[in-house]
């Protein structure tokens, strides 16, 4: 969603300004249109008491979060992510990423995310003040289904864009959309990396097909009641009771076989 707002301010010649850090909450303007963009869920507090802002929060069902961040944790590179390349007493001297590597598991490394990043991640989640009049609620899941992007349409009304100016940015959207532009091949026949890396499995409820019965279980017990909160189930355990033990789908070479140290510290500064 990032890289669509960027298009859509370049665009429209609307700053865009990224405060993923703190300390950019600075570099926003104080007057004029801006787009703020923020990965994570928390922005500066005076946002939320200026009357002209506009917020558009996506959540997404933390089951899959969970996979994905795993998955993205192990390959990302430093100079985006630094806190999986700073070495901890905790793991032995060991980097989060190395330590994530070096499981010998899916299950042990979904085991080891849901207790570091995850949690932090879904503390984020159930934070956000839902229901706020200025902000424009919505989930990953409809934005993948909303094929005539009318969902994204509302939100750019709710920020106040005129229609030749919503036109515009349906189109970026439906660009970088995973059902649009961002579903085609490069030109080598390969997807993009960040498909690879940080969307997949970009299936609806995806979870499904990699949680075993044992990770179903622990997640239960330790999120099962914020996932009633999101939205996301109605009841705590009904769902993990669904799940009967299967074979598991098979892992990833990287994900059976830890790599040689030289690999695993890839990408520190």
């Amino acid at each position: 969603m990032r890289r669509v707002w960027r298009e859509i301010g370049e665009a429209l010649s609307i700053p865009f300004v990224p405060v993923h850090n703190p300390q950019n909450w600075t570099r926003i303007p104080t007057k004029g249109r801006v787009i703020v963009a923020n990965w994570g869920a928390r922005f500066a507090p005076d946002l939320f008491d200026t009357p002209e802002a506009r917020f558009l929060h996506v959540i997404r069902d933390p089951r899959d979060v969970l996979i994905s961040g795993a998955r993205y944790h192990e390959d990302a590179p430093g100079r985006s992510e630094r806190f999986l390349h700073k070495a901890r007493a905790d793991l032995g001297g060991l980097t989060y990423q190395q330590h994530l590597r070096s499981l010998p598991s899916r299950d042990d490394k979904l085991r080891f995310e849901m207790g570091e990043m995850h949690q932090r991640t879904l503390t984020e989640m159930l934070d956000w003040p839902y229901g706020h009049p200025r902000a424009f609620d919505v989930t990953f899941e409809t934005l993948m289904a909303d094929t005539g992007c009318e969902t994204f349409a509302a939100a750019l009304e709710f920020f106040g864009f005129d229609a030749p100016e919503v036109e515009v940015a349906q189109k970026i959207f439906f660009k970088h959309a995973l059902f649009g532009g961002f579903s085609d091949k490069n030109s080598d026949g390969t997807t993009d990396r960040r498909l690879n890396a940080h969307v997949a499995p970009g299936a609806k409820r995806g979870w499904r097909q990699v949680f075993s019965a044992e990770i179903a279980e622990d997640y239960c017990a330790r999120f099962g009641a914020a996932l009633v909160r999101l939205g996301y189930e109605t009841d705590a355990r009904a769902w993990c009771d669904a799940i009967a033990p299967k074979t598991a789908i098979p892992e990833p070479a990287h994900m059976v076989q830890p790599p040689p140290l030289g690999l695993a510290m890839g990408g520190m500064a």
